[in-house]
């Protein structure tokens, strides 16, 4: 989409041209309660990934970051955003045609908490490093089974127990 737009800036008139490339963008976060040393999924009920265990999060919307999508959507499935002691950038997964872009954060906590869910979710789970329930939301499986994810998450998370 192409759009143009006449504003006055600093007292001057400027013709602006955006192109909106229509891209969807997405955020997720796995949690990671530093109490038990385990991570919190959700199981979905509605749409194509219904009866799968996934993540909190969901598409960002007009303007919004991934961060900022990723906290409304935090609030909107699970009732709030809980104490984060820190977030770290996981991955960022783009398809290859650049249409789809997934974030993947971190988030770390002090402790487990029970999450408020919507009608979205039927339930959630804390669980171990690797001992994910199944069947997987196909995108987190693929992050999951990743080495080189799987080596960063195993670092960050020696790091964070060690730091925070």
């Amino acid at each position: 989409m192409l759009t143009d737009t006449i504003q006055e800036i600093h007292g001057k008139l400027v013709y602006k041209i955006t192109i909106i490339m229509n891209k969807i963008v997405c955020s997720g976060a796995l949690f990671y309660a530093l109490n038990s040393k385990r991570f919190l999924l959700l199981h979905r009920t509605k749409g194509k990934s219904g009866n799968l265990w996934g993540l909190v999060g969901g598409t960002t919307e007009e303007c919004e970051t991934p961060w900022v999508g990723l906290q409304r959507e935090i609030t909107e499935e699970i009732g709030s955003v809980p104490n984060i002691k820190k977030t770290v950038p996981l991955e960022t997964f783009v398809s290859t045609d650049e249409h789809f872009n997934f974030h993947t954060y971190l988030c770390v906590l002090e402790k487990e908490f029970i999450p408020v869910l919507n009608d979205e979710h039927d339930g959630y789970a804390w669980v171990s490093f690797g001992k994910w329930p199944k069947p997987l939301h196909n995108g987190l499986n693929n992050t999951l089974r990743n080495k080189a994810n799987l080596h960063k998450l195993e670092t960050v998370i020696r790091l964070v127990d060690m730091i925070v």
